[in-house]
């Protein structure tokens, strides 16, 4: 006789009848998604740059060198001079830290707020619930780059106020995620014995709630932080994101329009990086859902 295997595993989630009792070892051994490891790759590699510009540039990001400027790649200018002589690929490297503090500030605020709104509607009584979502969805038709104008306009335009806009944001999406993931946790066998046993919901939504959601949050972030990364670029391209002389790829973009017909190369650095940064962040999330989501690894396997 085969041990009776538990009632609930280490997240409190009940095992299905008739599911195969290896399928975790065999998610664990399966072969990572390509996307996910592309993705992770392009990600990686923006971090390294981006902290390594802190102990090194091969230049000044910020020093003006007039005689040098617009000078074409060589082995002192890797990227060429931007029309004030300021090396292009040391711009690059910081520029890269300040796209990446944007994203963890502003996915962290919309994430933080966002989750537990979702979790605190999924668990509310569905009227109140239902009618929070109706605001939430009415805040989700308002762009993020519309409402970091407004914030520039009152605020002043810098990156900290892009980051909080982009943030405030993307709260709805994040609440509506956690929302409809906290709803098809308490519809589910083990949540409801939770419930019977007498277990408040904040219990269920720590034991039971979070632990099962969190797949579809890690999603969701790396998702939003693509999302985040092109709506810096494009704010700060239009002059409400982060102020010159601190280096952005959207500013550097701007600046460099002006240059097409004389230096395109000028445009190709920093539209590139923001390309890259966009389908790493888009890549990884594709290949975290992929990953984390094993329904559909039963739809691959009776596709």
């Amino acid at each position: 006789m085969s041990t009776p295997q538990p009632l609930s595993g280490p997240s409190g989630q009940v095992p299905i009848p008739g599911e195969d009792v290896s399928s975790g070892a065999t998610m664990s051994r399966r072969s990572l998604p390509a996307s996910l490891l592309v993705g992770a790759g392009l990600v990686v590699v923006i971090a390294v740059v981006a902290l390594v510009s802190f102990l090194w540039t091969p230049h000044d990001p910020l020093l003006v060198q007039g005689a040098q400027r617009l000078q074409g790649p060589s082995g002192e200018f890797w990227f060429g001079t931007d029309r004030f002589g300021r090396d292009v690929f040391s711009r690059l490297m910081y520029g890269a830290r300040t796209t990446l503090l944007v994203g963890v500030v502003a996915v962290g605020i919309a994430g933080l707020i966002g989750t537990p709104l979702g979790v605190l509607m999924g668990s509310s009584p569905r009227v109140i619930g239902e009618a929070v979502m109706r605001f939430n969805d009415l805040l989700l038709a308002f762009p993020a780059l519309l409402l970091a104008v407004m914030f520039g306009a009152v605020y002043g335009s810098s990156t900290l106020t892009a980051m909080v806009a982009i943030g405030i944001a993307t709260i709805p999406v994040f609440a509506r995620v956690a929302r409809s993931g906290t709803l098809q946790v308490l519809s589910s066998d083990y949540a409801l014995a939770a419930r019977s046993a007498g277990r408040t919901k904040l219990a269920i939504a720590v034991r039971h709630v979070l632990p099962n959601i969190s797949g579809l949050v890690i999603v969701q972030a790396s998702v939003s932080f693509a999302i985040a990364v092109l709506a810096e670029a494009a704010l700060s391209f239009l002059g409400f994101g982060t102020q010159p002389p601190t280096p952005s790829w959207g500013r550097m973009l701007q600046e460099a329009q002006e240059l097409v017909a004389v230096r395109p190369s000028q445009a190709v650095a920093p539209g590139l990086a923001i390309a890259l940064a966009v389908l790493g962040f888009n890549l990884l999330g594709d290949g975290l859902r992929d990953r984390l989501d094993p329904r559909l690894d039963d739809r691959r396997g009776t596709g």
